[in-house]
C-alpha cells in the first residue's frame, strides 16, 4: 500500500484490539541464516481475546524491507496444534528408545516387578 492515508491490515487489527485485549511483551529475534549469513530480525506479539481467539502479530526486517503479518485465531490455533502434535510424537520416540535401552540391559519394567505383600503394611 503505497497511499500513506491508507491504514494496513495489520494496523488495523492490531489498532483495533489495542485497549480490549490482552497483549504479551513483543519478543525480538535476531537471526543469522546459517547458508547466507544474511540476517533478519523477526518481533512476534501475540494477543488474546477472550471472544476471538489468540492473534499472533509478526514483524520481519530483512534487507529487502519490512513484512508484517497478522495472523488470526484460526491459524494461530492450527500453529499451536501442530507444535502440540511434533512434541508428542517426539516424546513417543524418545520413551521407546529410553524402553529399548532398559530391555536391553535386562531391566524389568515397573509393572511386570512382583508386587510386595499387600498384607505386610
Amino acid at each position: 500500500m503505497n497511499d500513506e492515508s491508507t491504514v494496513s491490515k495489520f494496523d488495523r487489527i492490531r489498532g483495533n484490539l489495542d485497549g480490549v485485549a490482552l497483549f504479551t511483551k513483543p519478543s525480538t529475534i535476531k537471526n543469522v541464516q546459517a547458508i547466507t549469513g544474511k540476517a533478519e530480525t523477526f518481533v512476534i506479539e501475540t494477543c488474546r481475546r477472550d471472544d476471538l481467539g489468540d492473534f499472533i502479530f509478526v514483524e520481519c526486517v530483512d534487507e529487502s524491507g519490512v513484512t508484517r503479518l497478522a495472523l488470526p485465531p484460526k491459524v494461530s490455533a492450527i500453529i499451536a496444534s501442530q507444535r502440540d502434535s511434533l512434541t508428542k510424537r517426539r516424546r513417543s520416540a524418545a520413551s521407546k528408545r529410553v524402553a529399548q535401552a532398559r530391555k536391553d540391559r535386562g531391566e524389568v519394567p515397573g509393572f511386570m516387578r512382583k508386587k510386595k505383600n499387600a498384607s505386610a503394611r
